[in-house]
C-alpha cells in the first residue's frame, strides 16, 4: 500500500494537496503524520524523514522501495501507477493546460502564500482585510487566480476547473482554504469554484481532521499569540 507522509493538516498546504488528490480519487494510502516541531536540522520532524528523502520535508510518497517527494512528482507517479483513475483531463490539449496551471500554483503566487499561510482552523479576515488594503502583489495573486479560474470553468463548464475532478483541483484546494481563512474578496463564479472545492469529501476530510488537531505552532501563526 502506498504511504503518504505528510505534516500537520492545519498548516501544511503542500501536504494536503497529495492528500486530498488520493482520498477524493478513492485511493487506498497509509498516512503518516509528521508533526512540525521545527525545521531545524535537529527536530525531530528532520530526524524523522531524512533517513527517507534528501529533502527532509514533506509531502513525501512512498511505494515499497521507492520513496517520490515533491508534490508534482507525487501527482504523475500516481496518475502512472492509477492509469484507471482519470487524474489529468483526458483530452491532450486538457491535460496541457492542467500542468500549466499546476505548474504556475507550484512555482508561483508567493505574495499570496507568503502573506496567508495556510491556517484552517483560524478566523483571520480582519487581518486579511489589512492585507488586501496594503499589498497589491496579494491582490494580483488574487485577480491572477480569478481569471484562470473563470477561463477554465467557462471552457469546460465547471463545477470544476476541467469539468470533473482532477489534479488541478486538489492543486488550488489549499489556496481555497487560504481565501476562506483569510475572507479575500473573490467575484460569484471564484467563489462558487471556492465552495465547491471545500464541499468535496476529501477537500471535508482533510478539514475535519485540521479543525481536531488543535496543535498550536507558534511559527506557523503570523498573526497570533495563542489559538
Amino acid at each position: 500500500m502506498l504511504k503518504l507522509y505528510i505534516g500537520n493538516k492545519n498548516y501544511s498546504s503542500w501536504s494536503m494537496r497529495p492528500w486530498v488528490l488520493l482520498k477524493q480519487a478513492g485511493i487506498d494510502f497509509e498516512e503518516v503524520m509528521v508533526r512540525f516541531d521545527s525545521f531545524d536540522s535537529s527536530s525531530k520532524f528532520k530526524a524523522t524523514l531524512g533517513p527517507l528523502t534528501p529533502t527532509g520535508k514533506v509531502p513525501l510518497l512512498v511505494d515499497g522501495d521507492l520513496a517520490i517527494w515533491d508534490t508534482l512528482a507525487i501527482a504523475e507517479y500516481v496518475a502512472e501507477q492509477f492509469s484507471g483513475t482519470p487524474l489529468w483531463p483526458h483530452d491532450k490539449a486538457a491535460r496541457a493546460r492542467a500542468r500549466s496551471v499546476c505548474a504556475e500554483m507550484h512555482s508561483g503566487f508567493t505574495a499570496l502564500r507568503g502573506n496567508c499561510p495556510m491556517n484552517i482552523e483560524a478566523d483571520l479576515a480582519a487581518q486579511g482585510a489589512l492585507i488586501w488594503r496594503d499589498k497589491p502583489a496579494v491582490r494580483a495573486d488574487v485577480a491572477r487566480l480569478v481569471a484562470m479560474w473563470e477561463g477554465l470553468l467557462d471552457q469546460h463548464g465547471g463545477p470544476l476547473l476541467f469539468g470533473s475532478f482532477s489534479v488541478a483541483d486538489a492543486y488550488f484546494a489549499p489556496v481555497c482554504t487560504r481565501l476562506k481563512t483569510y475572507g479575500l474578496p473573490l467575484p460569484p463564479k471564484a467563489a462558487a469554484y471556492v465552495a465547491h472545492v471545500l464541499a468535496l469529501p476529501g477537500v471535508q476530510a482533510w478539514v475535519n481532521d485540521a479543525l481536531a488537531e488543535k496543535d498550536f505552532l507558534d511559527f506557523e501563526e503570523p498573526y497570533r499569540l495563542k489559538r
